[in-house]
């Protein structure tokens, strides 16, 4: 971080300490709704959600090749390719609306298809692993699965529309395939790498899996009773994986890779927490902001509610992972299903410094057209789950 961005933090700190008037009942009580909102996360979903997700991303930005990825955007590769590894990329880039810029400037400056190409830029920070993983522990696993998949759906109907309004101008500019460097040979199998990451997201579900309601008969109560003891014998297997097929500097990089993911998002999910928890307070519980304000903008499934949602959070920035403290903060003060899922699924994938530095890379024709294409189908898609 820049020297002049800890000083305006610094200011901006003794500013909220000398002039926000703790003594008055509705502060106070918004102060303690962002404390206890904390704690929460803290208590619920830090060490059996967060922690294992930290481990697999960073074991996936360590261990996929980005490069293999990247290759698969060229002009000559099929569309059925080009399309599937574009809509989830995601998942192994695990980027937010602002890191993914320099890999999209660079894949379409260097002869990617406009279709692929924005594929990847909406997919990029849309599937976060990590996101998702916190969106179904958050806000339910129905909202979590239809997150993942509507940005999947999303990415594709993106890049094939923006393929089609700017086919003729796409044939003219893409001259080639992209190149990138070779891979270094590993010493594992694939078989060996997919039964490592199949090992650590079972960890990540059994850790993670929720007691089943009271009354609840069949097959959870059950997976409940042994999650621990899976959990256990999960944790006993992961480190024979690490000593036997991975060598010292694979394993030490995987631990940096995962403390940078942590040492980035950490900080940044905490203040939203506090910020989310200040300003909407925890489900059923009154904050600084009113609920009737947001029951008026986006309760109900109406066509405005979804379009104001997606608008909203097309233009709004979000840091990785803070959408979601703040979507659980405005469901509890009243906003529906279908407008959070809208703003889920058109948030992370833009914002307005975001829109600015595509413009510049594509032209501000596509930039809108892309922007306008997000905000239509997350409008669409918001009134669909709402119905459901």
């Amino acid at each position: 971080m820049k020297e002049r961005y800890k000083l305006l933090i610094i200011i901006l700190i003794f500013i909220a300490a000398y002039y926000i008037p703790w003594a008055h009942e509705t502060i106070r009580q918004s102060g303690l709704e962002a404390f206890m909102m904390l704690q929460e996360y803290a208590r619920e979903h830090v060490l059996t959600c967060l922690i294992p997700a930290f481990f697999i991303a960073g074991a996936i930005a360590v261990f996929v090749s980005q490069a293999s990825v990247l290759k698969y955007f060229g002009a000559k590769t099929k569309k059925i390719l080009s399309y599937s590894v574009a809509s989830v990329s995601g998942t192994v880039l695990a980027v937010c609306s602002c890191t993914v810029l320099p890999l999209f400037a660079g894949i379409y400056t260097r002869g990617a298809g406009i279709g692929p190409a924005t594929a990847f830029l909406y997919s990029g920070p849309a599937i976060n692993v990590l996101a998702i993983v916190l969106t179904a522990r958050i806000l339910g696993w129905q909202m979590g699965l239809a997150r993942a998949i509507g940005a999947v759906f999303f990415a594709v109907v993106t890049g094939l529309l923006m393929a089609f309004f700017f086919r003729k101008d796409d044939a003219a500019r893409t001259a080639g395939q992209i190149y990138l460097p070779d891979q270094k040979e590993k010493g594992r199998t694939l078989l060996q790498d997919g039964l490592f990451m199949l090992t650590m997201v079972l960890i990540l579900i059994f850790a993670a899996f929720a007691k089943p309601a009271a009354g609840s008969t069949g097959i959870w109560p059950f997976i409940f009773t042994i999650k621990w003891y899976v959990t256990a014998g999960l944790l006993v297997i992961l480190p024979l994986m690490l000593k036997y097929w991975f060598i010292k500097d694979e394993r030490l990089t995987w631990v940096q890779s995962t403390w940078g993911f942590m040492k980035q998002i950490l900080p940044l999910l905490v203040a939203g927490v506090l910020v989310a928890g200040f300003l909407l307070g925890r489900p059923g519980h009154q904050a600084l902001i009113p609920e009737h304000y947001i029951q008026s903008l986006v309760g109900g499934n109406s066509l405005w509610a979804n379009l104001f949602a997606s608008v909203a959070g097309a233009l709004m920035y979000f840091a990785t992972l803070t959408e979601v403290p703040i979507l659980q903060g405005l469901m509890g003060a009243g906003m529906g299903k279908g407008p959070a899922l809208a703003l889920l699924l058109a948030g992370p994938a833009l914002s307005l410094p975001n829109m600015l530095v595509i413009g510049g890379i594509m032209g501000v024709k596509k930039t809108f057209v892309f922007c306008s294409i997000i905000v239509v189908l997350s409008t669409i898609a918001g009134m669909l789950y709402g119905l459901i």
